[in-house]
């Protein structure tokens, strides 16, 4: 058993779990993973090296020889495949279009949850994603489902460049057959359609506390 905790945070595209979940790992001085990174760096180099994302079995077949590489830099999660990191590449368009059918394919989601539980095994964590709770860490019981409004979600995205659908994307994320996008038991929903981020923060770590998490802030 390990002797880290993490915090699991959840939900929809846009709807602000990546932001709550950088700030809470400031203030609370633990390491920020971004379980959605490791996805898109796998779809990045599938396009990359003209692999079909929708051929499921080629994706399988070019899974098997990558070398995916997670580890920490300043207290934040970083992803490499084949020594290369894609950084701001992973937020293309195509990617943005092609991650969830990428991620829903059984052998990218054993190979990637199998890396996310290994930063447990070094680190307290906050981890964002769609299943962490639960599927990564269903044990915690530190679980926060992060949800707003879907007009509100889409004008996030539209905001920083992104013009995929809110709704596809959701529908992709939820009807899924292998860990699709649902609030884990014990987790408590919290909706950021009129936070700010410092309100989110604040309501997230009242949250934690009433999860039993002892809280002292760094920051």
């Amino acid at each position: 058993m390990s002797s880290h905790f993490a915090i699991a945070i959840d939900g929809p595209a846009a709807s602000g779990k990546s932001t709550l979940a950088k700030e809470l790992a400031k203030r609370l001085g633990l390491v920020m993973v971004n379980s959605g990174a490791m996805y898109r760096a796998v779809t990045w180099k599938l396009l990359e090296d003209g692999v079909d994302p929708e051929d499921e079995s080629a994706v399988v077949e070019a899974l098997q020889g990558m070398k995916i590489s997670c580890g920490v830099e300043g207290l934040v999660s970083t992803v490499s495949i084949d020594g290369f990191d894609p950084g701001e590449q992973l937020r293309g368009e195509e990617i943005n279009g092609k991650v969830s059918g990428v991620s829903a394919i059984p052998a990218v989601r054993d190979r990637l949850v199998g890396l996310q539980r290994e930063y447990l095994e070094r680190f307290d964590l906050v981890m964002e994603g769609r299943d962490i709770g639960t599927v990564v860490f269903p044990d915690t019981p530190y679980k926060i489902y992060v949800d707003a409004d879907e007009s509100v979600r889409a004008q996030r995205r539209v905001a920083i460049g992104e013009v995929d659908s809110v709704s596809d994307r959701d529908r992709t994320d939820s009807e899924r057959i292998t860990a699709p996008l649902k609030v884990a038991e014990g987790a408590v929903v919290l909706d950021t359609s009129t936070h700010t981020i410092e309100s989110g923060v604040r309501a997230a770590i009242d949250i934690l506390r009433s999860q039993g998490l002892e809280i002292r802030e760094t920051q």
